[in-house]
């Protein structure tokens, strides 16, 4: 990759992509509020949808939250607390791969039911389309980085190079950081930019509604147990 590719993907990329984060979910909760929800399909079929969305959701927290610890905590300070990199990698590695894999499988059976089932295939939105894609490769691509580097490779420490990259990010960007980092590593990095460009006009602004609630129950966003009591003294 040249040099001006590299600016361009490592650092103008994220800044734009942030913008168009920030703006767009600014202007749709402005102008699309009754917009903002899941355009939950529960009705149509509610069996597929329970167990996918429930592996996919408690698969994806489990691999943000080693995201998380991967990217933002440098090696230094895992390393205070008496914790190897080979300790690490081995701890990532595996509890990685096993999110990712739960991860996986929620997100096939929910892609199958998307494709499969007709009534919720005519349901099915071009941003539906772009964020299935840009999911599915994503998961593959973390999945296939996780098992084929860290488990059953001889492994590769990101944390050399994709997580200085992302934290100079926000005071000192330094894009060439990625220049050595294998290619699966640097498709796996962009992708998450294009997903976050393409958030706040599809149904994945539905995260930011009811989280402790979405927590318990992620297939049932925006449906009450319970009837909103009526107020006394109101007409019938």
């Amino acid at each position: 990759m040249s040099q001006r590719a590299e600016l361009y993907v490592w650092l103008v990329l994220p800044y734009v992509s942030l913008s168009v984060f920030i703006v767009g979910h600014w202007w749709r909760y402005r102008r699309d509020q009754f917009g903002w929800t899941s355009r939950s399909t529960q009705l149509l079929e509610s069996r597929l949808l329970a167990w996918g969305s429930t592996l996919f959701h408690y698969g994806a927290l489990a691999v943000i939250g080693g995201h998380v610890v991967g990217i933002l905590v440098p090696a230094s300070v895992t390393g205070r607390f008496g914790i190897s990199e080979t300790t690490y990698h081995h701890l990532s590695g595996y509890a990685g791969g096993a999110a990712g894999i739960v991860c996986l499988a929620g997100f096939g059976i929910l892609a199958f039911r998307r494709t499969k089932v007709r009534r919720i295939r005519a349901t099915t939105s071009i941003s539906d389309v772009i964020v299935f894609v840009l999911l599915g490769l994503l998961i593959l691509l973390g999945d296939g980085q996780t098992l084929g580097y860290n488990v059953f490779g001889s492994g590769y420490d990101y944390r050399q190079t994709v997580g200085p990259w992302f934290r100079t990010l926000f005071y000192d960007p330094q894009p060439s950081l990625m220049s050595s980092a294998p290619i699966a590593y640097q498709v796996h990095a962009a992708l998450p930019w294009l997903l976050y460009a393409v958030w706040p006009f599809s149904r994945l602004v539905h995260a930011w509604s009811y989280p402790l609630q979405y927590l318990g129950r992620p297939y049932i966003l925006y449906r009450r147990r319970h009837p909103i009591p009526r107020r006394a003294g109101a007409q019938s």
